[in-house]
């Protein structure tokens, strides 16, 4: 069984005092809104109600915490990028997940969900831009890779990984499919790889 799917949740932070202590290695998810971030982690976690998708696009407020056993934690940060929320909250959002990025010693790896047929919004491209200080390795999942063609698919994963070439943001890409498990036993060992400090695999750079 691998680290993610031992995942139980702790805990959830309205602000940085909330977080848990830094004792353990910790991965974050990130994405934007309805970009299917809680299906991915039921799918990792090879649970189907680990994490609740928000009925409202972009109300979840809180960074969610969940143990990965004895091995780590891993924090699923609020989507981003929904054009309806008030500029207060996206504020408040923008305290709250950056005093998370810049300031959490324990960070070792970022997986960033981009919906495989619209892969680097300007969201998305604004939140890599984020990314850039932080010292922890990176992960872009192409989620709904179940709805593209195979053509469509091999098209989604170059045109990303030119875009992070040109950009000078170092990431690995992997097709990824909740419905279809595409592309789920490969991040498990990816995110294991990174929990125990081991060489990650050549496959999916």
């Amino acid at each position: 069984m691998s680290t993610i799917q031992q995942a139980r949740f702790l805990s959830s932070a309205a602000a940085v005092a909330d977080f848990p202590p830094e004792t353990v290695p910790e991965l974050a998810l990130a994405g934007r809104s309805n970009v299917g971030k809680s299906s991915a982690l039921n799918a990792l976690a090879g649970r189907k109600r680990l994490a609740f998708a928000s009925k409202t696009p972009g109300r979840t407020q809180m960074i969610n915490f969940f143990a990965l056993g004895e091995a780590g934690q891993l924090a699923d940060l609020p989507g981003y990028g929904y054009a309806k929320v008030p500029q207060a909250l996206r504020a408040t959002w923008d305290d709250l997940i950056g005093g998370y990025l810049m300031g959490r010693r324990t960070l070792v790896g970022i997986v960033l969900l981009m919906d495989a047929r619209r892969p680097f919004t300007d969201s998305d491209r604004n939140f890599l831009e984020w990314l850039r200080p932080t010292s922890a390795s990176r992960l872009i999942l192409l989620s709904k890779a179940d709805k593209l063609s195979r053509a469509e698919q091999e098209k989604a994963l170059s045109l990303t990984r030119s875009k992070l070439e040109q950009a000078a943001l170092g990431s690995q890409v992997i097709l990824f499919s909740s419905k279809s498990g595409a592309g789920v036993e490969e991040t498990r060992v990816l995110l294991d790889n990174w929990l125990h400090n081991k060489k990650p695999p050549e496959k999916g750079n």
